[in-house]
């Protein structure tokens, strides 16, 4: 089976958009009503994600996407806890909605009710509900909900051990995925959302999140960010700071997606990354949309790559599935099931 690890839904109904503009014109001006959830109809929701997601992972090969709430939309800089607690529930309910009409081909993953520097005791709550009541296999965790100003505390201090708590006794992991930038420095594709994969995992490198956590796991997408292309120099960096290697240190908890979108990322990737740490992603229909004029294949298309790579036939059923269904335990008992 071929499990793409990273699917958004990018394509939501344009009721779900109203929604949201409903709250944002609503904390503008509070003496608007509160805003009524989004009919959505199922036709809506078919049509959302036939004519796109599902109709492209049937046609390069895909057989189930794990899938979360449009990650740029999460939109935690926004910082009303009840507007992120009801915003977080849409988004999720909209997801389990998706699984409930295409559950051979689709499984949750959820958006938190996260705030800068605000508790995450929402954050908690909500990953229990859609875990234990929907049916999710995992979360997306924002380590700046800030925006790109990065106000939050490292993700090894002592401030995210109770949803870490919770993501260990669950045996869910988290991907570890920004949101919307604020910040003009960090366009939030080509720049925040690299920044803070790179960044999250020097804050791994220089912590000891797992020495409490060793069962924790965490997923960083876009193939690391800049990890795999820097990584004598983060070899090197903790080495220099008393750090274990970084194979006992850190990955041992830590796991990078494909969604690196060209032939020699992909190599790089699989050249430096051990196999056992490189999970199938595409990200379609996400942030690199279209075809590339060198190749003339679309960029997300990342099966593509990962098929050119001269992988043995084990190999390549763990980068394309098992890897997958290891790191995600609770994806591994429904599709058992």
């Amino acid at each position: 089976m071929i499990i793409d690890c990273h699917g958004h839904y990018t394509t939501a109904p344009g009721a779900h958009k109203q929604f949201r503009d409903a709250q944002l014109a609503r904390l503008a001006d509070p003496g608007l009503p509160e805003p009524a959830a989004a009919d959505v109809s199922d036709d809506a929701i078919r049509e959302s994600i036939e004519h796109n997601q599902l109709k492209l992972l049937r046609e390069r090969g895909g057989d189930m996407m794990l899938f979360s709430p449009q990650a740029s939309a999460m939109e935690h800089h926004v910082a009303d806890p009840a507007t992120a607690n009801a915003w977080a529930r849409a988004c999720n309910d909209l997801i389990h909605r998706v699984v409930g009409l295409f559950p051979q081909s689709f499984i949750g993953v959820c958006q938190l009710p996260q705030t800068p520097g605000g508790s995450l005791d929402d954050s908690i709550a909500e990953v229990r509900r859609c875990v234990e009541q929907l049916g999710f296999v995992g979360c997306n965790l924002n380590p700046d909900p800030s925006g790109g100003h990065w106000t939050s505390r490292p993700l090894t201090d002592t401030y995210w051990y109770p949803l870490y708590e919770t993501l260990v006794e669950l045996d869910v992991p988290a991907m570890i995925h920004v949101s919307a930038s604020c910040n003009d420095n960090f366009h939030a594709l080509g720049a925040h959302y690299l920044n803070a994969d790179t960044t999250a995992f020097m804050q791994l490198i220089e912590g000891d999140l797992f020495a409490d956590f060793p069962d924790l796991r965490l997923v960083i997408p876009h193939g690391g960010g800049a990890v795999p292309y820097h990584w004598g120099r983060y070899r090197g960096l903790a080495d220099r700071l008393g750090r274990p290697p970084l194979d006992e240190h850190v990955m041992k908890n830590v796991f990078f997606d494909t969604c690196v979108y060209h032939q020699a990322g992909i190599d790089l990737l699989h050249r430096v990354i051990d196999i056992d740490n490189i999970l199938f992603g595409s990200e379609l229909l996400g942030a690199v949309r279209g075809i590339d004029p060198e190749t003339g294949f679309h960029w997300d298309d990342t099966k593509r790559y990962v098929d050119q790579l001269d992988l043995s036939e084990e190999d390549a059923r763990k980068v394309l599935g098992l890897n997958a269904m290891r790191v995600y335990p609770r994806l591994a008992k429904q599709l058992a099931q």
